[in-house]
């Protein structure tokens, strides 16, 4: 077996691995006992649900983004990066057939990914509230996160780099479910508690009450 088969192989089982992992933590997660709500029900849960899955993610629905546009859209696009750096692993298997234009424009938009998640570890030093906010493993799971699309973006350009990509594409696989990155599976729930809970007590803000009632429709 060559070693880039042994790596695809190796990132193939840590691909498993992690995603047995989270749904491990799902499990138990679902299993835990929910605060129950005594007061009575205001208004519309579907709003509220409507509320805090769209318009509630915009930058201006909080203070700390409303103040620090760069570091939401910096947040933002290292998301997207990610997202679109794990659908370029699961299919990178069948993408040797891919055409140059498509393989640079996927590596420029991944590479930007990794530029933008080191911006903000770099941040995390720079700045002091980040710093003494920051923790070994939020430094360095943005720092795996981070040379998983930055190899993914070599390994597209240049293609000799393949076992880099994979090897650090396990490496990150096989730390998530440990590590913050796990947030991934938290924030929907995060969300839904509380578009449940604005939706129930109809503590929608005014200015999105009527955009929202048209999307929860």
């Amino acid at each position: 077996m060559g070693a880039n088969l042994f790596l695809r192989v190796f990132a193939g089982l840590s691909l498993g691995f992690s995603v047995m992992a989270f749904a491990w933590r799902l499990r138990v997660f679902n299993r835990l006992a929910r605060p129950v709500d005594r007061a009575t029900p205001k208004g519309s849960l579907r709003s509220g649900l409507a509320y805090a899955y769209t318009l509630g993610m915009a930058p201006w629905a909080k203070e700390s983004t409303r103040r620090h546009w760069l570091s939401y859209m910096r947040g933002v696009a290292f998301h997207l990066g990610i997202f679109l750096g794990l659908a370029v692993l699961v299919a990178s298997p069948c993408l040797s057939s891919l055409s140059g234009t498509w393989k640079s424009m996927l590596a420029l938009f991944v590479g930007l990914g990794a530029i933008f998640g080191l911006a903000g570890l770099a941040a995390r030093f720079a700045e002091p509230n980040l710093r003494a906010l920051s923790t070994i493993d939020d430094l360095f799971s943005v720092l795996l996160v981070s040379l998983f699309l930055g190899t993914e973006a070599l390994w597209l350009l240049y293609p000799a780099a393949l076992g880099l990509f994979y090897l650090a594409s396990a490496a990150m696989l096989i730390y998530a479910p440990f590590s913050k990155i796990r947030h991934c599976i938290y924030f929907a729930y995060s969300r839904l508690f509380y578009g449940k809970y604005i939706g129930s007590r109809a503590i929608l803000p005014h200015s999105q009450q009527k955009q929202v009632s048209g999307v929860s429709r």
